[in-house]
């Protein structure tokens, strides 16, 4: 096997629910209902599912939420911008999380 991600693994998402078909169903249900338009719309849904799918190095939902995000408008330069937002949030909590560190040294040395 020459890439453990194929693309076309992302068509048998679906069929999450073979094993257990309760937990799948309430699976989709929820994921469907958060994904609805509502107070945001589904293009904005899908700029945040894609900024998260970079941050969190799903190339399944990359995939996906790529092709999501150009049928429901965004453009190249929002989809850029999400997944600086990510990268930017992801940077901030690494550095946020330094403060345990710097603890710790003034624990140990004072």
């Amino acid at each position: 096997m020459a890439n453990y991600f194929k693309s076309e693994d992302l068509a048998k998402f679906g069929t999450i629910t073979r094993v257990n078909k309760e937990l799948g169903d309430k699976f989709f249900e929820y994921y469907n209902t958060a994904l609805a338009e509502g107070a945001l719309s589904t293009r904005e849904k899908s700029l945040i599912a894609l900024a998260v799918a970079h941050a969190l190095r799903c190339p399944y939902c990359i995939d996906a939420y790529t092709s999501a995000c150009l049928e429901k408008g965004a453009d190249e330069e929002q989809m850029n911008e999400a997944v600086h937002v990510a990268s930017a949030m992801m940077a901030g909590m690494t550095l946020a999380n330094s403060v345990q560190m710097m603890n710790k040294i003034d624990e140990l040395l004072v």
